[in-house]
């Protein structure tokens, strides 16, 4: 491998591949991914270690590993889903897993026009999208409780307040 193959790419050019052909989007080496996402290399290869982020097959000890547009978009989903709903890390992979089977079933649906399988990958869609959805309302429950507890200690306080004469 040449020095230009491990060569980063900046978010607006181009990058030739290591096998001499032309991509149609920038490869980016991690430090740049980080920075374009707003995150940490450390953050990216534990997400990689934990199988969030997949590995490349053909990486090599000690080759820099270069990211496409793909792999910046579903960090940015990671990254997004992680902050919005505060889920553990496996729960976190078992949205990606819904993610990922969510995007398969997108492209045979664009692919077939039988209607039973049409049908089919429909109602699995929306199984795929209620799975996602009870993972919201989790959240959003547990927020509505933590929300009316901190409105009852403010009002407690007020209580006080107004018991002290101040």
């Amino acid at each position: 491998m040449s020095a230009t193959d491990t060569k980063p790419a900046s978010a607006e050019g181009g990058h030739v591949a290591a096998g001499g052909g032309s991509r149609s989007s920038p490869l980016l080496r991690i430090g740049d991914v980080a920075r374009v996402v707003g995150t940490t290399p450390r953050t990216i290869r534990y997400y990689e270690e934990k199988g969030l982020l997949p590995l490349p097959e053909d990486r090599t000890a000690g080759k820099h590993r270069l990211y496409d547009a793909q792999d910046v978009e579903r960090l940015r989903e990671l990254l997004r889903m992680r902050n919005l709903l505060g889920v553990p890390l496996e729960e976190l992979r078992e949205l990606v897993a819904v993610d990922d089977e969510r995007t398969v079933l997108r492209s045979e649906l664009r692919r077939t026009e039988a209607p039973a399988e049409r049908a089919r990958i429909l109602r699995r869609l929306d199984a795929l999208a209620e799975r996602q959805l009870a993972a919201v309302d989790r959240r959003a429950t547990e927020l509505d409780e933590l929300r009316a507890e901190i409105a009852a200690r403010r009002a407690r306080i007020a209580e006080l307040l107004d018991e002290s004469g101040r």
